[in-house]
């Protein structure tokens, strides 16, 4: 359980202590999507969803579950973050997939003593999850799928980057 930074030795959680840290340029970097039938792919794509745009709402969505991933995850810290950008595209079914769907990636950036992977993770699910809110009355089977971390940098444990 030593591994596990949230477990005190006596395995009880606790919110670990980053005050010693020194405030480091951080990003990640995450990545996830949403799988649909090819008419709903086509209303998110068109623009003239019952709801409205669906991807600019999801975007502002995204980007308010990055700032307030604190408030959802127990036990993280609350940050400063200076920059998020989040991105969508949109894949129709073909030779890369047997699938529709639309990816989010999601960067996030902040100044601080720890770093911004939960916040970018966050951001994609709630966008995600975004999508599906205004899309269910036409499609309740979308899936949400591929949910990852794709880079993370700064701190000391330095770089990461997904295989």
């Amino acid at each position: 359980m030593s591994l596990l930074t949230h477990f005190d030795p006596q395995g009880q959680a606790h919110m670990v202590d980053v005050a010693g840290k020194k405030p480091t340029h951080r990003i990640a970097i995450a990545r996830g999507r949403i799988e649909m039938q090819p008419s709903t792919l086509a209303l998110i794509a068109s623009g003239t969803a019952s709801k409205g745009d669906v991807l600019g709402i999801a975007r502002i969505a995204a980007i308010q579950g990055a700032k307030k991933t604190s408030d959802l995850i127990p036990l993280c810290h609350p940050l400063p973050i200076t920059r998020i950008v989040i991105d969508f595209e949109t894949h129709a079914a073909g030779q890369d997939s047997p699938s529709c769907f639309v990816s989010c990636t999601a960067r996030v950036e902040t100044v601080g003593p720890t770093g911004v992977e939960m916040e970018a993770l966050t951001a994609v699910q709630v966008g995600l999850l975004t999508i599906y809110d205004m899309c269910k009355a036409v499609d309740r089977g979308m899936v949400i799928t591929a949910v990852s971390l794709l880079e993370k940098h700064g701190g000391r444990s330095g770089s990461y980057v997904a295989p």
